[in-house]
């Protein structure tokens, strides 16, 4: 489409030499008068007003003050004699116009004149809307953000985490003391107990819950590739580093920072984390400098920490950071009564997916699953149930449901008898690992993810078993 163009002047000879000059390039829209000029701003958006200064009733100055008023994004463009100098400067420094042009006037840099005047106000125009765009689309990502945050509230409250038993309700007393503090929580618990749920309730009722809270599990990635992770690092500090990257630290500051399988971390990444519970101060990898930065810092584990600082693979000064409120999640052996809540929990989550069959669970099968020792703990049960709910598609899961549990529940029997404790876990984690393997063909990966834990994590346990 053409620009509008609105010209101004008193004489019609002069409007029609000027409309010659314009015509073929913007849609051109003559007045006589400044009044007739207003009404046509007051029925149509124009890009350019044209006006000369002299004119009776109303000069081109006053009508570019009125213009302003209907159309102020309009560019204006005064026609001056030398005698209009004064009105000229006015005109300038009130910032009622966009240029002027003396008489006589030449078409070509008239014209040059009036396409920089376009040009400038699509340009504003365009900019205004996707002003508008952006402010529309931040308030909408703001409400967004506020319910997406209040889902996650709601999501990690204390009636997120099932549980009855006397052993949760232990940790639900202590969750409650550090909830409102700053302190530095350890979370101590089997594979599939809940330690992340936990971190995340912490963090999401407690003070730092508007901001960041950042997970990583540390036997999930190799040693340089944690550092990077946790620390970040500066452009050209390795041969990847194509750009400066913020580490986890730096990204949750004023958050927390939940550092999963903690025990897996090397003496070296141990060091670097003392840092930054004695001194608050992190250091990128390539970086001449420290940050100070504010982190809450919640770490978890599977492994017996103080027997790991007792044959020296874990500094006991860093231990002793990082265990100032220790919490100890119960497996789920040792909190049986909490198994039908659990078990109505998940059968509603996969009611919600889709599962609209499943009308419960039977006595017998209910039964059957408080007698199992859960070696792989909540997530091992969590995928007994969602097969279950696969198995059964209508009705009540059954006993017929629960695929492969008594080949295990015997297995565990055999095992217990005459073992101690630390024996009995030893010897389920080698069978579980070893039928984990045959079932999918060796393949680690699918085996890991099978049973809840990381790739590194299961490679490390079958270096260790010696499998």
């Amino acid at each position: 489409m053409k620009p509008k163009i609105l010209i101004v002047d008193d004489e019609q000879l002069v409007l029609n030499a000027l409309n010659r000059a314009l015509n073929k390039d913007c849609d051109v829209i003559l007045s006589l008068s400044g009044r007739a000029a207003l009404q046509v701003l007051r029925e149509q958006a124009v890009s350019v007003i044209v006006s000369d200064q002299r004119m009776p009733e109303m000069t081109g100055v006053e009508l570019f003050k009125e213009a302003y008023k209907i159309q102020p994004s309009a560019k204006r463009i005064l026609l001056t004699g030398y005698s209009d100098r004064e009105a000229m400067i006015e005109a300038i420094n009130t910032g009622q116009i966009y240029h002027y042009i003396q008489k006589p006037w030449e078409p070509q840099e008239l014209k040059q004149l009036i396409n920089q005047a376009v040009e400038l106000f699509t340009l504003e125009r365009e900019n205004s809307r996707l002003t508008e765009d952006l402010k529309r689309a931040n308030e909408q990502l703001s409400q967004e953000n506020r319910i997406l945050t209040k889902e996650v509230e709601t999501h990690y409250t204390f009636d997120s985490i099932i549980g009855e038993s006397k052993p949760m309700g232990e940790v639900f007393a202590l969750m409650k003391k550090v909830i409102p503090t700053n302190v530095t929580v350890f979370i101590q618990g089997e594979t599939g107990t809940g330690k992340e749920l936990v971190a995340k309730a912490i963090h999401y009722n407690g003070p730092r819950k508007n901001n960041v809270f950042a997970a990583q599990n540390c036997a999930a990635v190799q040693d340089t590739l944690l550092e990077s992770t946790l620390f970040g690092h500066k452009k050209g500090s390795f041969t990847d580093a194509i750009k400066d990257q913020k580490g986890l630290f730096e990204i949750a500051d004023g958050g927390t920072v939940f550092l999963d399988e903690i025990g897996e971390m090397s003496p070296a990444m141990q060091q670097r984390l003392l840092r930054v519970l004695q001194d608050g101060e992190i250091q990128s990898i390539g970086a001449t400098s420290t940050k100070k930065v504010d982190v809450r810092i919640i770490s978890a584990t599977h492994v017996d920490l103080k027997e790991a600082v007792r044959q020296g693979t874990f500094r006991e000064d860093l231990f002793f950071r990082l265990h100032v409120m220790p919490i100890g999640l119960p497996p789920l052996r040792d909190r049986i009564d909490d198994v039908p809540l659990l078990v109505n929990h998940f059968i509603s989550k996969n009611v919600a997916k889709g599962s609209k069959g499943i009308a419960g669970i039977s006595a017998e099968a209910l039964d059957q699953l408080k007698t199992y020792a859960y070696p792989g703990n909540i997530r091992e049960l969590e995928n007994i149930i969602d097969r279950a709910c696969i198995i059964t598609e209508l009705g009540v899961i059954d006993i017929s449901s629960l695929s492969g549990l008594d080949v295990i529940h015997v297995n565990r029997k055999s095992t217990l008898e005459g073992s101690t404790l630390p024996e009995a876990v030893y010897d389920l984690e080698i069978e579980m690992i070893k039928r984990a393997l045959s079932q999918t063909g060796g393949n680690v990966s699918q085996a890991a993810k099978n049973l809840g834990i990381s790739r590194m994590g299961l490679y490390k346990k079958i270096k260790r078993f010696n499998l």
